[in-house]
């Protein structure tokens, strides 16, 4: 291999790492309190966001409450863990926020009966990069403060 592939190579690993890493710290931080939901407005008009900001998503997969996201999955679309009962900031409506017990128990936050996820590509707030996705056999959408998928595309 020659220096500027062997390089190459090196950042290539470097950045999967770094992707993962963050991933995991995120997911780390976002379980150790409360979550919270609240709303914001974007390009695509009001929508779901964290209590930092970042946008959330529904997929299309997931069904009667149960996440279809795990693994590879859950690494580009990190789903809302909380540890306590999460709370809901402005905007959202706290009857539709609860919770749901994920295959390796951990406990992933719902809004209207959607798992909710980030996307690791949104890094900052108001970022809707995962929006009308298809990744991991199904659609990834934003959500409106009523709980229902946004299918704008998003620019």
């Amino acid at each position: 291999m020659k220096p500027s592939h062997l390089t190459l190579a090196i950042f290539a690993v470097l950045a999967a790492l770094s992707i993962g890493l963050s991933t995991a710290l995120a997911t780390t931080h976002s379980a150790t309190r409360a979550a919270t939901v609240k709303t914001a407005t974007s390009r695509l008009g009001r929508i779901l966001v964290d209590g930092r900001g970042r946008t959330l998503y529904l997929f299309e997969k997931d069904r009667r409450g149960r996440s279809a996201c795990a693994g590879a999955c859950a690494t580009y679309w990190p789903p809302l863990l909380a540890r306590a009962k999460p709370t809901a900031g402005r905007g959202a409506k706290p009857a539709l926020l609860g919770v749901i017990r994920r295959a390796n128990g951990t406990k992933q936050v719902t809004y209207a009966g959607h798992p909710l996820y980030r996307f690791v590509l949104d890094t900052r707030a108001g970022q809707t990069k995962g929006q009308d996705l298809q990744d991991f056999g199904a659609g990834w959408y934003v959500l409106s403060p009523r709980g229902k998928k946004i299918e704008k595309k998003a620019s």
